[in-house]
């Protein structure tokens, strides 16, 4: 139920709101069949017991640039089958979807995003098969386009939000959003504007997610996009109003920055300052402009672990509460015509107003490399490190993992790769110490 609650918010609503004629656009798959062996699936530090898993998946991907219709939606749908009924077989979906309709050109348009993802129902615990939930995000609504004067354009959103986690009801709510937007261009790359936006958030559950709130936030941003550097920047000020009277006021800053250094040479950095909760921080992914295109900057264990190609679990806190965000990241890519190597170097402290059990701070480091051997193998390998701080538990986690891959292409649709992953983690917790191998066998149809 979860799973098709999910593909039916992720898929048909993006795709819906764009009025029939969202299917003139490119649509493409790729079909997958993955064979994992390890010998620790519950990743537990005694009682090691090895599995074989079955992971037949589908990569999908639309892309729509019309006149009246813009959208783009990428997602993953993967069922996974464990030898020996070790586990119960389940079906997961990951989807990013964004949708625009000019309902009336340059004036009214409808706008849907959506995101659907795996997360732990505890990120104390590993992340084995029996703490993973199915959540998703969805966004929907109106924006109305005017201008102000000959120098200034604006907009006025109202959106519908709803949360949704299979598993962690607290997570569930309903919330609405309305903002106004002042826009004015500074020259043709630059451009600056005022924004407020106000919010109130309903939980389905008040007995297990806490009281309902308001949220307020005013801002400037500042954009630019020039030949080598592209900035993004918000200042402003956030406040937050509980419905059993607590408030809380605080400075909001974030920062995206990417630097073309050359041709080969990119380099990346995202910081915040802010209060943000799990459900914003789904719907609204760190992005950073390059080329024109929107990269997402990834936590360093999402970013540069790519060996699986499946389905991930993320490391999102599924919670109902708000918590202060104090992280920067960054990465330096160099891309040449047979070598891509990769360092990401991240810190991250969040601080919980309602709850301080899982106040943390966080420190990792990610390297990649990508060798293309002949024009059709490539071999890559990969290692990341995370150092998790507790204060309130009083814990420290570690957590390693490297691996290598080797993919061949042997038809212009049909390939495989072998992969093998190795992650051990440190941990003050009684029960969270472990280590495991895991070996992966992928068969890929592209269309």
């Amino acid at each position: 139920m979860a799973v098709r609650t999910t593909l039916a918010r992720s898929i048909g609503l993006a795709l819906a709101a764009c009025s029939g004629g969202a299917w003139a656009g490119q649509f493409d798959y790729t079909l997958y069949g993955t064979v994992e062996h390890t010998d620790n699936i519950g990743l537990t530090p005694d009682n090691r017991a090895s599995n074989n898993v079955l992971m037949p998946g589908v990569n999908f991907g639309y892309t729509e640039k019309g006149s009246t219709v813009q959208a783009n939606v990428t997602g993953n749908l993967e069922y996974r089958d464990y030898s020996g009924n070790t586990y119960d077989s389940q079906t997961l979906a990951q989807v990013a979807a964004q949708a625009t309709w000019a309902v009336m050109p340059q004036r009214l348009d409808l706008v849907v995003q959506d995101f659907a993802g795996v997360e732990p129902l505890s990120t104390l615990a590993a992340n084995s098969p029996n703490n993973q939930q199915q959540t998703n995000v969805i966004a929907v609504g109106p924006t109305l386009h005017f201008r102000v004067g000959d120098a200034m354009t604006g907009n006025a959103e109202l959106h519908y939000i709803n949360s949704y986690a299979s598993k962690l009801k607290e997570f569930n709510s309903s919330r609405g959003q309305a903002a106004v937007r002042l826009f004015r261009d500074l020259s043709p790359t630059d451009q600056v504007s005022g924004n407020f936006e106000a919010q109130h958030v309903n939980f389905n559950n008040n007995d297990i997610a806490g009281p309902n709130y308001d949220r307020y936030e005013l801002y400037g941003r500042y954009t630019s996009r020039l030949t080598a550097i592209d900035i993004d920047a918000a200042l402003g000020w956030t406040h937050i109003d509980y419905n059993h009277g607590q408030s809380l006021s605080d400075p909001l800053v974030r920062l995206t920055l990417g630097w073309r250094v050359s041709a080969r040479n990119t380099i990346t950095l995202n910081g915040s300052y802010e209060y943000v909760d799990a459900a914003q921080d789904m719907l609204q992914p760190t992005n950073i402009i390059i080329g024109g295109e929107l990269e997402p900057l990834q936590p360093v264990a999402d970013a540069i672990d790519a060996t699986r190609g499946g389905i991930n679990v993320g490391n999102v806190v599924i919670s109902a509460d708000v918590y202060k965000q104090r992280q920067i990241q960054a990465s330096y890519t160099y891309r040449a015509d047979r070598m891509t190597f990769s360092i990401a170097p991240a810190y991250s402290k969040l601080d919980y107003v309602n709850d301080a059990t899982l106040n943390q701070t966080g420190k990792g480091l990610g390297l990649s490399l990508d060798y293309r051997v002949t024009p059709t193998v490539t071999v890559s390998g990969f290692a990341s490190g995370d150092r998790f701080t507790y204060d309130t538990l009083d814990r420290l986690d570690r957590t390693y993992r490297f691996g290598a891959d080797l993919n061949h292409q042997w038809t212009p649709h049909w390939s495989w790769r072998v992969s093998y992953v190795r992650e051990l983690r440190s941990s003050d917790a009684a029960g969270q110490s472990y280590h495991a191998n895991e070996f992966y066998l992928t068969v890929v149809y592209k269309r």
